[in-house]
């Protein structure tokens, strides 16, 4: 049920239960500076709470059924158990309880311009980049993104026009919470089957996502699966890719040193723009071309697209040089999936350094399971690979599956029970002009910052 943006009239005091969660943070900046008191709860100090706190946010640990006085509209998360006390007085209460994805449903439909953007990898990368393109444009627009972007002050932003750029997650059916006036659909791949079942249902929901726009679709035309899912429908369909078959692709794609990269950027047979990029790997330029596109469809001049893009850093966790100890660079990213980790690690192999090490913590035991040569193909792009145990998050481990079955198939592989045994490892065997990267959406950047000497 689609919950009416109306919701927010008259409200002045929002409380958040697990307002620590990284889906929360962006909707509290969001929020905050739209002039909402907020408060909020959580169970534990984290980076992000301590961020709230200095935004003058009421920050409250524990999570009890007095925490919820005052408010007129309470936000969770989906990660709150049921039986949690403050969400059981929350909902005895009267006062409206939204859970995060309606909130950001909510959001959506106050902006005639919701820039939406899916897919299975790049979205948090692309989203970013093009809400920092537009606001380096002039367009000022508002956010909610996956992960942190320098620009933007954080995970998101409250802008004055009427763009809304949002990292648009299909997980459990989430994007089919927003109003999505703009679509971007870069790739469909195997990821949450436990919850789509087959890559056939995940493209049935993905068709949904592409039903729902009202505006433009912009998808990945070189992606089958993608085309599969947006056949046939009466929408403007707007395609990138690689080749001269798509609407907007790169030619001359070209290395400029280190993790730089350039191109031109053709539309309908015509060079529109000379494009240089400072992140690094193929998958990226072609985030970097819907970028493109979905920029230039709400506006903005191919010259402006090519004098921002360039700046882009990355977002928070995608490719994050940490620094370097003895000579070896430490980086961390989120790459979780078997396609991610052989883009990210491809990506690093063809940049200058000596030896490629992946630190890896494989999470969810059905990812595992059900992806396990796909793992081990990726990873065996690097030199030396370590590993955790795998991290079940809100799964048991009923696929009787082991970080030792995947270190198996993989020659040289070792893995550790704790980040200390493998940042240990790994930094008493690396050599001065190595890269050492932790890969994974769990916690094992906390591996890299070890390494890195980060408190």
């Amino acid at each position: 049920m689609t919950v009416d943006e109306n919701i927010l009239k008259g409200k002045k005091h929002l409380h958040f239960i697990g307002i620590g969660g990284s889906g929360m943070f962006p909707m509290v900046q969001i929020l905050h500076n739209e002039g909402f008191y907020i408060t909020g709860s959580d169970n534990n100090e984290t980076e992000t709470t301590k961020i709230e706190r200095k935004m003058g946010i009421e920050v409250i640990f524990g999570q009890k059924a007095e925490n919820i006085e005052g408010a007129d509209l309470i936000v969770y998360t989906a990660a709150i158990m049921a039986d949690n006390p403050e969400l059981i007085a929350a909902k005895a209460s009267g006062v409206p309880c939204l859970e995060r994805s309606e909130m950001l449903g909510v959001l959506s439909r106050r902006y005639s311009k919701a820039l939406c953007v899916a897919g299975t990898h790049g979205k948090t990368t692309t989203s970013g980049m093009i809400a920092q393109v537009l606001l380096e444009g002039g367009f000022d627009p508002s956010a909610f993104i996956g992960g942190k972007v320098k620009a933007l002050g954080g995970s998101g932003r409250a802008g004055k026009s009427d763009i809304f750029v949002v990292e648009a997650c299909e997980f459990v059916d989430t994007f089919l919470k927003l109003s999505n006036d703009i679509s971007v659909i870069l790739n469909i791949d195997n990821d949450h089957l436990d919850y789509f079942g087959s890559i056939e249902g995940a493209i049935k929901s993905f068709r949904k996502f592409a039903e729902n726009s009202t505006g433009a679709l912009i998808v990945n035309g070189d992606d089958e699966n993608t085309m599969k899912a947006v056949e046939g429908l009466d929408k403007e369909i707007i395609t990138f890719g690689w080749s001269e078959k798509n609407d907007y692709w790169a030619k001359d794609v070209h290395k400029l040193g280190g993790a730089r990269s350039g191109y031109t950027l053709m539309h309908k047979g015509e060079a529109i723009a000379e494009i240089e990029l400072s992140i690094p790997g193929k998958h990226n330029i072609l985030n970097s071309i819907a970028c493109a596109a979905a920029c230039i469809y709400v506006g903005m001049e191919p010259d402006q697209v090519a004098e921002h893009i360039d700046k882009f850093p990355g977002a928070g966790r995608r490719f994050e040089v940490l620094g370097e100890v003895n000579g070896v660079t430490i980086a961390d990213d989120y790459a979780h999936h078997p396609t991610e980790l052989e883009a990210t690690l491809k990506a690093a192999k063809d940049m200058d350094f000596g030896e490629v090490w992946a630190v890896f913590q494989p999470f969810t035991y059905s990812r595992t399971a059900l992806l396990m040569d796909d793992f081990a193909k990726a990873l065996s792009v690097a030199d030396h690979v370590v590993m955790s145990e795998i991290m079940g998050s809100r799964e048991k481990n009923t696929y009787n599956v082991y970080t030792a079955d995947l270190a198996a198939k993989i020659p040289g592989s070792v893995w550790f029970n704790t980040f200390e045994e493998m940042a240990e490892y790994t930094l008493s065997k690396a050599k001065p002009g190595d890269l050492v990267i932790t890969l994974g959406c769990g916690d094992v950047y906390k591996c890299a910052y070890m390494m890195a000497g980060i408190k």
